[in-house]
């Protein structure tokens, strides 16, 4: 699979999770952020078919990712990664433009049938 992947997360250790995950369903690379305003800035320099983006970061939280990334591409798939699961937070990712929900923490076969349901 060709996909090009940007994943943001402020955590090392999540980071590392979730490249693994991603290794395991078929997508052997991705580009790492460390925060919000990292994420962006890639997004921003680089075209990606998939953003997976921690909600809780520093200098931009994962909605405001979202909104930045919406405002130059409508079509890209948007993951959020969280352990932020009520349904108001989910409703407010939704109304920023998510494409879906991942809970912390997740298995591989769990991002898979993310990944298939988007068509990555």
């Amino acid at each position: 699979m060709g996909a090009r992947v940007l994943v943001a997360d402020d955590s090392s250790t999540m980071r590392k999770i979730i490249l693994r995950s991603l290794s395991a369903v078929g997508v052997p690379t991705a580009v790492e952020a460390a925060d919000g305003e990292e994420a962006i800035n890639l997004f921003e320099a680089g075209k990606f078919d998939l953003v997976l983006t921690d909600w809780n970061m520093p200098r931009k939280n994962g909605l405001e990712v979202i909104q930045e990334i919406r405002k130059q591409d409508g079509d890209v798939t948007i993951i959020m990664v969280t352990t932020e699961a009520e349904k108001s937070r989910v409703l407010e990712a939704i109304q920023a433009g998510v494409s879906d929900y991942l809970v912390k923490p997740f298995t591989a076969d769990m991002l898979r049938e993310k990944l298939e349901k988007h068509g990555c």
